[in-house]
């Protein structure tokens, strides 16, 4: 049986504005829900009265309310402006909306505010994270000279910053959690926040228990999202975000421009069929190098050589004789280089992209996506083929290994990448729309949305060579004390750490 799902949306909107909205709303996918729409209707625009009224979805009911409080909400290209009066309006009318819900005995309720644009997944897969209450993220320019932010927040009325209870930290140390808090939101993923709204999936669990958007009397906090946070937190109600299908805000009426753009996406996500060969899959190398002659760069490509069909190969501004190392080691496949004439590595997103794009022009198969200091273990390839023509899996992720010499890894609080599974050998997807994570260091080596493709984990590991000698340390302790100098993309203390004296090794 299907769960049942109320969309509910107080409308105060601009009719341009309304009809995208109302759009996405048909659009919404409806796989294991069935969706009821009800609306408040308090515009003063007529023609968007019209629209609601016109509002029509097979096998959906339509319940429209007509809004009877004052209050008179101000909006233009600056910012929006919220009074008391209107706030306390709002309020009441989606605590007339949850008191339907749980009437009607509706699975779940779905407020969405009417100036976003929705992926037609989204409810369908808010619903599958299974939690209580859950938004999907979406990012707004709150004032025409500020930095795009979120609709969910840690704590009290809008704080991004996270903390420990009682912890004082300097402005600098603020900025620079926040901008940590901020870069991990745009990545794919399930996050718990302390506040959200405008977007929020509710279960019927978290409606009988009490959550409301009542005011709390005795606290300042000013708007309805807070107090329905603050008593959720109160009653035991955790608070998530889902960063997997941001939606789109049109919070002016510029913003109705990228509307087009957004849709045209979704659309394209919709589309896409998973493809795969049983037979004859191919595998293609890309790696990235630079001044590799004296590192690791012969071990690993002559490990790689008789196992890997192709390879896509960026050099990244070598001053030494790497380029011909690449030629004469991998002689005998078809191999691509491509010459940065000046480094990009202080933009690792961009070099990460540049490689993406050269090696997808090949049209490849599978990618093993390597670092020149990379092992993969040789026992991978005995099964190698087997593993590249099924049709399961389109990742195959591994454990990757810091080697603090030739003969042991490190492991610490800081150390411990091979505690996890990374993603290094993935099948190509062609109708797929790749979208990156743009941050200028820690970007990732594939596209961030990839990570939902089914996924398997190999028993083979992967060494990382590139911490094996003090030479090695140093150059990467200052390599991040230029490109991160204060952590933002990083941890510091695992910066610092870098060049301990006595690190915990154990025996490869």
């Amino acid at each position: 049986m299907k769960n049942r799902v109320l969309v509910g949306s107080p409308v105060y909107q601009k009719s341009e504005i309304l009809e995208a909205f109302l759009r996405s709303l048909k659009n919404l996918n409806r796989d294991t829900i069935t969706i009821d729409y009800m609306f408040v209707d308090d515009n003063i625009d007529q023609n968007s009265s019209q629209l609601l009224a016109e509002f029509t979805r097979e096998e959906s009911k339509i319940i429209i309310l007509h809004g009877k409080e004052q209050g008179l909400y101000l909006c233009n290209e600056e910012s929006h402006c919220w009074d008391d009066d209107l706030m306390l309006k709002v309020a009441n009318y989606k605590n007339s909306i949850i008191n339907y819900a749980i009437e009607k005995n509706y699975d779940y309720l779905f407020f969405v505010d009417s100036d976003l644009v929705l992926h037609p997944n989204l409810i369908e897969h808010l619903k599958a994270a299974n939690k209580d209450i859950i938004s999907e993220i979406f990012w707004s320019q709150w004032y025409s000279d500020s930095q795009l932010e979120p609709n969910v927040w840690l704590f009290d009325e809008y704080d991004l910053v996270p903390k420990k209870l009682g912890e004082k930290l300097c402005e600098k140390e603020m900025d620079i959690r926040q901008i940590k808090f901020l870069n991990q939101l745009r990545i794919p993923g399930l996050y718990e926040v302390g506040g959200l709204g405008a977007c929020t999936l509710i279960s019927r669990n978290a409606l009988l228990r009490g959550v409301s958007f009542k005011p709390i009397n005795n606290l300042t906090i000013h708007g309805e999202d807070r107090f329905f946070c603050i008593r959720a937190a109160v009653l035991g109600v955790d608070l998530f975000v889902d960063t997997y299908y941001p939606a789109y805000h049109i919070y002016r009426e510029k913003d109705l421009a990228g509307v087009q753009e957004y849709v045209k996406g979704c659309t394209a996500d919709c589309a896409f069929v998973r493809q795969y060969k049983e037979l004859g899959n191919k595998i293609t190398l890309s790696m990235i190098v630079k001044n590799e002659e004296g590192r690791y760069l012969k071990e690993v490509l002559t490990s790689l050589s008789g196992h890997i069909d192709e390879a896509v190969i960026i050099d990244d501004g070598s001053s030494d004789n790497t380029i011909n190392m690449c030629r004469e080691i991998l002689s005998g496949i078809p191999l691509h280089i491509i010459k940065n004439e000046k480094s990009m590595f202080a933009s690792e997103s961009s070099l990460r992209k540049k490689q993406w794009s050269e090696t997808v022009k090949t049209n490849p198969d599978w990618i093993l996506n390597l670092d020149a200091d990379e092992m993969l273990e040789d026992g991978f390839w005995d099964d190698a083929q087997k593993l590249i023509n099924q049709q399961n899996y389109d990742f195959y992720c591994f454990r990757l290994y810091d080697m603090w010499d030739d003969t042991h890894y490190r492991e610490d609080q800081y150390w411990n990448a091979h505690s996890v599974y990374r993603p290094f050998l993935m099948r190509y997807q062609a109708g797929f729309n790749y979208i990156w994570n743009e941050t200028p260091q820690h970007c990732g080596r594939f596209p961030m949305n990839t990570f939902s493709f089914p996924k398997t984990k190999s028993k083979f590991r992967i060494k990382h060579l590139g911490w094996t000698t003090k030479e090695d340390k140093a150059e990467k302790y200052r390599r991040y004390q230029l490109l991160d100098p204060d952590a933002i993309y990083g941890i510091k203390e695992q910066y610092n750490s870098i060049m301990d004296l006595t690190p915990n090794l154990i025996e490869w």
